[in-house]
């Protein structure tokens, strides 16, 4: 029995990156040798084992062959007498090709160290074009290393797995995880770009077409999702820079919600992406904020409840109204930002006591509460 480690952990390695996760390949064995060596099985469709004292995966050497469309047509064949080699031969691109044995020895059939010299992703073999996803790992990728570029063969077969619409075989749940991951890259706009080379990111996300083939709209989304990279944002607002208004043909909030259901994205993403959406297209036709209006949008966007949400909101959308040279909404959203802290600054139940203490009835604290924050707004706006 062999083992070696493989894939991301040696290309990290490589990089000179703190390696985090490491998954090592058995060569020579079965599992009965390592159920005997008290290791502990978890893969369902081909044999992974945890190592007993470090959990970290340990996956016996196999092939595989495409039986059906999708990324689960697959039939995996694990024996002792599959070689490092053929392990390797299945994988994706050839910087995640390479193993290392534990003398410290690189086994690299494919190159993969060199095309890590050379900033280049290049699958391994035709058989890259059997499994859709990883059309969505190479724009993650791209996502992560954004100096590297994707070699032109590479690009033609994704384009052809597009084509004969592979990509369609995909499940949300698989999607949404790969995006997650490359917006939260260092320059998630590449996850877009290289899923447009593809011709893969009108497939995945029809309703935002628009960002693809109005060229300004593109550049100002991409350079909000880079911004937002840049100051480390989180998830929820990174997603919603996605489904920011940048131009008049934007998806509706119908179509907003479509889909978010259709890439079964988190409720905390898809509540703030909303919520962005409702923001700037109100702030993109207002002219003038006046107390009465910058209260009800306050309201409107449940700010008073869960302000925190909507402070999330106001950073997104100032970084999306910066990169588009929206000048209505950079203007509005200080005095909103303002308006809001002032009017949480109020007690609620210190107003509802004083409201009690008036003779007013419960049916009228509301009221009350509302007349004493938009007093407050209209002195914000004011000043």
């Amino acid at each position: 029995m062999q083992v070696f480690l493989v894939g991301g952990a040696v290309r990290d390695e490589l990089l000179g990156l703190e390696v985090v996760d490491r998954d090592w390949v058995v060569v020579g064995s079965s599992p009965e040798e390592l159920l005997s060596a008290g290791y502990h099985p978890v893969g369902k469709d081909f044999p992974v084992f945890l190592h007993p004292e470090s959990r970290e995966e340990y996956a016996l050497a196999r092939t595989e062959r495409k039986t059906g469309s999708g990324y689960h047509g697959f039939s995996f064949y694990a024996s002792p007498d599959v070689t490092l080699e053929q392990d390797l031969s299945r994988r994706d691109l050839t910087i995640n090709a390479m193993a290392k044995s534990k003398e410290g020895e690189l086994i690299d059939p494919f190159h993969g160290a060199a095309d890590l010299k050379a900033k280049v992703f290049r699958h391994v073999s035709a058989a890259f074009q059997e499994d859709p996803v990883r059309v969505l790992r190479l724009a993650r990728f791209a996502a992560r290393w954004p100096d590297f570029k994707v070699a032109s063969e590479t690009l033609s077969l994704a384009q052809a797995m597009v084509q004969h619409k592979e990509i369609e075989a995909l499940v949300p749940e698989r999607v949404w995880t790969e995006f997650a991951k490359g917006l939260m890259s260092t320059q998630p706009s590449r996850l877009f770009e290289v899923l447009m080379d593809c011709n893969a990111f009108g497939v995945l996300m029809p309703d935002l077409l628009e960002l693809e083939v109005n060229p300004k709209a593109k550049q100002d989304f991409f350079e909000s999702l880079n911004v937002a990279a840049k100051r480390s944002c989180s998830l929820e607002i990174r997603f919603a820079l996605c489904l920011y208004p940048y131009n008049p043909k934007h998806l509706s909030t119908t179509q907003a919600q479509g889909l978010c259901e259709s890439l079964k994205v988190p409720a905390s993403c898809k509540e703030l992406a909303l919520l962005v959406l409702q923001l700037a297209k109100t702030l993109q036709k207002t002219e003038t904020l006046n107390a009465q209006n910058t209260l009800s949008l306050l309201e409107a966007l449940d700010g008073f409840r869960r302000p925190e949400r909507l402070q999330e909101g106001f950073e997104a959308c100032a970084i999306a109204a910066q990169n588009t040279q929206d000048d209505s909404s950079s203007k509005h959203l200080p005095n909103l930002k303002k308006a809001l802290e002032h009017a949480l600054a109020l007690n609620p139940q210190e107003l509802s006591a004083s409201a009690l203490s008036r003779g007013l009835k419960c049916t009228e604290i509301g009221q009350f509460i509302h007349h004493e924050r938009l007093q407050t707004v209209r002195k914000v706006l004011e000043q």
